[in-house]
């Protein structure tokens, strides 16, 4: 089986970038710990500032779906709460062509 990659975006209101930035660095360090976890890597969009984006892959399904169960995705979301100024939009990525 392949490894599955993600990309997740996470839109936050500007007087709140600092804060998210310091609650996703956590994340990120806590995720890259997790069994099942190939890579994970958090960037700030250069064309839309405020926008983070999670760069994943995974081993499989099942490990990506015991990382939205952890207590660091829940720490994550309870931070952003209020936070953010559109949806995260979470995109499993399927590939096109070889």
């Amino acid at each position: 089986m392949s490894e599955l990659h993600v990309v997740a975006t996470i839109p936050v209101q500007a007087e709140h970038v600092e804060a998210m930035r310091e609650a996703l660095t956590g994340l990120t360090e806590a995720t890259r710990q997790e069994p099942g976890c190939v890579a994970y890597d958090l960037y700030e969009s250069a064309a839309a500032p405020g926008v983070f984006v999670t760069v994943e892959r995974w081993t499989d399904q099942a490990a990506l779906d015991a990382h939205m169960q952890s207590p660091h995705i829940a720490a994550a979301f309870a931070a952003a709460d209020g936070a953010l100024s559109g949806d995260v939009a979470i995109h499993p990525l399927v590939p096109v062509g070889n």
